[in-house]
């Protein structure tokens, strides 16, 4: 519930990044603003919305840092508890290996195989 929860917030606050670096203007805009572009009389005032969408942007970036290591966190204790759902741990994997236990794959040799599936080489 929780993870669901973070996974939303984090694909919102992606979508919410990239709309807001795409509505911020860049370097270079402020020369034509200075040539009569009407700057005095935009939503955030005559210095423009550089510094409030700046800080909205970092803040933005700040929590998705956040739902970023909470995802990575609930991404380390569901491996952590993979062993319960039947997947045998290193070391059963190794001491079965030491006993010579372990399932071998056969593989078909050339002779198995009819002569038209194997390529003829040049």
């Amino acid at each position: 519930m929780i993870e669901t929860l973070v996974l939303i917030v984090h694909v919102l606050l992606a979508a919410a990044i990239i709309a807001l670096v795409l509505l911020q203007q860049g370097k270079g805009a402020e020369a034509g603003a200075s040539f009569g572009g009407g700057a005095s009389q935009t939503v955030f005032g005559s210095t423009g919305s550089g510094s409030f969408m700046v800080k909205i942007t970092a803040l933005a970036a700040a929590i998705l840092f956040a739902t970023s290591f909470a995802l990575a966190y609930f991404a380390k204790e569901r491996a952590a508890n993979v062993t319960e759902v039947g997947i045998p741990s290193v070391s059963v994997i190794e001491s079965a290996a030491e006993r010579n236990q372990l399932p071998v794959l056969e593989v078909p040799r050339s002779a198995d195989l009819p002569s038209s599936d194997i390529p003829q080489a040049d």
